[in-house]
């Protein structure tokens, strides 16, 4: 039989409140949290594919599990910059919920780049996104942004304006780790448009595991940019090779990275 478990641990990894199912499973809350709070997901059997919600103003994401525990640690950022709607782990009364997916759900055509639950440190759930460069280190600038399902691109900084910035860098390049071999035909760009405050990239690379390369051509625009690329199996997706309009010498930043396909099956 199936098992699923959701639990809240405080900083001494003391357990606060859990709860097991055999497919979907819950907890409420009517207590704040604390700083050094995280959950923990537990599960009988792995890789494994699970839904996930753990706080109401996040967007549930359909993520791949390569261990059978995964910690999600509580967000508090000390800087005072949020790249989460306000309401997230602030509230004293709560609500947070987990469960097995369901076939149809791993099966479909989707944007399998997506996941509103990444976090800045690889913790084996994917897709989990990484730079070589985040602006000034800033949470409103770090990869996982560009990942996130948020869209709105005509401004920066704190949410709903969060996104990849590439702290001025060349160089600077953004991979997705999918966790496993992925089937992928297309790709979605949503580039930062807070003019005159940004400029773009009139031209990217795509990078596979496998070594192969495709090009994409971008334009100045706010809207999302959609390319059909030869179908490739790969586990990651890099965005590289990143040529700047010329023109401008403002940055540009990524405001969401998509990339479609198919789950690959055994």
């Amino acid at each position: 039989m199936n098992k699923i478990t959701l639990s809240l641990l405080n900083k001494d990894n003391k357990v606060v409140k859990t709860n097991s199912d055999g497919y979907d499973t819950y907890l409420g809350f009517k207590r704040a949290y604390a700083l050094g709070d995280y959950f923990q997901v537990e599960v009988d059997h792995c890789p494994c594919y699970i839904v996930v919600q753990l706080d109401p103003a996040l967007s549930p994401a359909l993520i791949y599990l390569t261990d059978k525990i995964w910690k999600y640690d509580i967000f508090f950022d000390l800087q005072r910059e949020w790249p989460y709607s306000k309401g997230v782990f602030s509230n004293r009364f709560s609500y947070a919920k987990v469960r097995f997916a369901n076939p149809e759900e791993i099966a479909m055509h989707q944007n399998l780049a997506v996941n509103s639950h990444d976090q800045h440190h690889n913790s084996n759930a994917f897709p989990h996104a990484s730079a070589n460069a985040e602006t000034r280190n800033l949470t409103v600038f770090w990869a996982k942004n560009a990942i996130d399902g948020y869209l709105e691109n005509h401004g920066h900084g704190n949410f709903p304006f969060q996104s990849w910035g590439i702290d001025g860098r060349e160089d600077a390049e953004l991979t997705i780790d999918f966790g496993r071999k992925v089937k992928l035909d297309g790709i979605g760009v949503v580039l930062r448009a807070d003019y005159p405050h940004d400029t773009y990239w009139k031209k990217a690379t795509l990078r596979f595991s496998d070594g192969s390369e495709q090009d994409i051509h971008l334009e100045k625009t706010d809207k999302r940019q959609k390319f059909e690329i030869s179908s490739v199996i790969t586990d990651s997706l890099t965005f590289t090779k990143l040529v700047k309009d010329p023109s401008s010498d403002a940055f540009p930043a990524l405001t969401e990275l998509e990339a479609y396909g198919y789950n690959i099956l055994t």
